[in-house]
């Protein structure tokens, strides 16, 4: 195990305590921002452990990393979302198992979705992913694009957009990154005035280990964190 309870603990609190900071600095109560853990590449008692500790959630990113982690039923009591690009070919592994599918960026996921919760008889709660910077490497919808795939969404009768999920470019100074995290805002409440029944943005997920504070002042109420959580990640 990379990591032991206590240390692990201890930075979760370090953590929370940056949270209410910005939190309070912005205005906000510190209770309506959620720490979401994302445990890629953790084995699962490493997550075990960290279940019973103050995390409000895990996010994963690799579908086999969550089928197998559910397995073992490492996540304890506490919900689970992916976090990571999906496959349309690995939906049927993913959908009515998490409470969350963060990372919905083109219509023809978000198809497959629908097609796969119809089949399982559920609704399954998404964000949107919006791809802010415009970077080909990661996925999304352009924002020019999110009142179409809101509409489209809003058809489909199996599934529900809950908010808007971002990773914003890496940028320099955090003058460039909370320009960016505010764009994300910023379309978060254009899509939250264009909502009609089968959507409610609630939530806003944007913020990672490096820029958590940030997405707090600007506005985010789910932040991912993972490496300042659980360490280094070891890459295979």
């Amino acid at each position: 195990m990379e990591h032991s309870a206590q240390e692990m603990a201890q930075r979760i609190q370090e953590i929370r305590e940056k949270m209410a900071l910005a939190a309070q600095k912005a205005g906000r109560c510190p209770q309506e921002v959620l720490l979401c853990a994302a445990s890629k590449m953790q084995e699962a008692e490493t997550v075990r452990t960290a279940s019973a500790l103050n995390i409000d959630l895990f996010g994963e990113n690799r579908v086999q990393e969550l089928v197998e982690k559910l397995q073992h039923s490492a996540y304890g009591e506490k919900p689970v979302h992916f976090i990571g690009h999906l496959q349309t070919n690995k939906v049927k592994q993913v959908v009515g198992n998490v409470a969350l599918i963060q990372s919905i960026g083109s219509l023809h996921l978000m198809e497959a979705v629908e097609k796969q919760a119809a089949l399982k008889e559920i609704c399954q709660p998404i964000l949107l992913q919006v791809n802010i910077g415009g970077e080909e490497s990661k996925s999304g919808f352009a924002q020019e694009d999110l009142s179409e795939a809101l509409e489209t969404a809003q058809r489909f009768s199996h599934l529900r957009v809950e908010g808007l999920m971002a990773i914003p470019p890496i940028r320099e100074t955090d003058e460039e990154n909370r320009r960016d995290l505010a764009n994300v805002r910023r379309c978060f409440e254009r899509l939250a005035s264009q909502c009609g029944q089968g959507a409610e943005m609630r939530w806003l997920s944007m913020g990672m280990s490096g820029d958590f504070e940030n997405a707090i002042l600007e506005g985010a109420n789910l932040v991912r964190v993972g490496t300042s959580i659980f360490g280094a990640r070891n890459y295979p």
